[in-house]
C-alpha cells in the first residue's frame, strides 16, 4: 500500500493537492474492491498527478479516454490487475446548435453557460466550437440535465441534440516554430517570444492568472523556465520550450519554441 500522507504532502500547497486527494481515494477503492473506478475529467496536469499516484500503488494500472483521439481533457480509469472486464468511461457527446448569422459564440461562452447552470467543470470534457455549433464531451450522468436545461448561451437560443463520438475528428493543431534569443530564461521573457507580446503585457497576463506553466498557475514573472516546459495562456494556445540552445556571442540565450494554436 502506498503512503497516502507522503503523496498528499508532496502536492501540498499546489494546485494538485485537491486533485491528488480525490485520486488517491479512487486508487484505494480500486485496491480494495479489485475492480476499476473512473475519475472526473482531468487536464494534462491532473493526468500527470494520476500517473504519479498509480506508480505508488502496486497492482494498479491506468487507462484514459477523452471521447475522441487527441482530447485534451480525459477521464482516467484506475484498474486493478485482477480485473479482466471492460472499463466503461461513461462518456457522451452532445451538440449545441445556434444561428451563426446572429451570434458569434466562443469556447468560453459555452463553458460559462454550462457552469452557470450549476454544472461542475469536472464532469465536462473538451468543448469543440465550430461555426454554428459546439460539440461537448460530458459525463453520461448529466446528459438528461443538459438536454432539459441548456437552452441558451448568452442571448442566443440553442438546441441540443445527441452526437456520436465517432463523428468527432481528431484535434488538429497548427504549430508555428519560433527561433529566438532571450536575455534570461524568465517566464515573462520566454512567453513574450512565444506569444509575440511585450514583456509588460505578458506580466499583466501572469498577474491576471491567465498563464500556466506545465498546467499549473504561473508563480511569478521571474519563474525559471527549462527545456520541455509547456507555457499555456488562456485563449491563446500554448508554447512548448522544445530546445534551449545555449548562449550566443552577445551573451543571450538561444531558444527553439513550438507554438500550438
Amino acid at each position: 500500500m502506498a503512503d497516502r500522507e507522503k503523496i498528499i504532502r508532496y502536492y501540498r500547497g499546489t494546485e494538485g493537492a485537491e486533485i491528488a486527494a480525490r485520486l488517491i481515494d479512487i486508487a484505494e477503492k480500486v485496491v480494495h474492491n479489485r475492480k476499476f473506478k473512473v475519475s472526473e475529467f482531468l487536464d494534462p496536469y491532473g493526468y500527470a498527478v494520476a500517473e504519479t499516484i498509480a506508480a505508488n500503488y502496486e497492482h494498479i494500472s491506468l487507462l484514459t479516454d477523452g471521447g475522441y483521439n487527441g482530447a485534451e481533457r480525459q477521464r482516467v480509469a484506475f484498474i486493478n490487475d485482477e480485473f479482466l472486464g471492460k472499463v466503461n468511461f461513461n462518456i457522451v457527446a452532445l451538440k449545441a446548435i445556434w444561428n451563426e448569422r446572429y451570434y458569434d459564440i466562443s469556447h468560453r461562452d459555452v463553458l460559462g453557460a454550462l457552469i452557470g447552470l450549476g454544472i461542475d467543470r469536472h464532469v465536462i470534457g473538451d468543448i469543440l466550437v465550430k461555426g454554428d455549433h459546439a460539440k461537448i464531451i460530458v459525463d453520461g450522468a448529466i446528459v438528461e440535465f443538459i438536454q432539459q436545461n441548456f437552452i441558451q448561451i448568452g442571448a442566443a437560443s440553442i438546441s441540443v441534440e445527441n452526437c456520436e463520438l465517432s463523428e468527432i475528428q481528431t484535434r488538429e493543431e497548427k504549430c508555428k516554430e519560433i527561433k529566438a534569443t532571450v536575455a534570461s530564461l524568465r517566464l515573462d521573457s520566454v512567453a513574450s517570444s512565444g506569444f509575440g507580446s511585450s514583456r509588460s503585457k505578458i506580466s499583466d497576463d501572469i498577474a491576471a492568472e491567465k498563464v500556466k506553466v506545465n498546467w499549473q498557475p504561473a508563480k511569478s514573472c521571474s519563474q525559471s523556465i527549462k527545456e520541455g516546459d509547456i507555457i499555456s495562456m488562456r485563449g491563446r494556445g500554448r508554447v512548448e520550450v522544445a530546445e534551449i540552445r545555449g548562449q550566443t556571442k552577445k551573451g543571450r540565450i538561444g531558444i527553439f519554441l513550438k507554438r500550438y494554436i
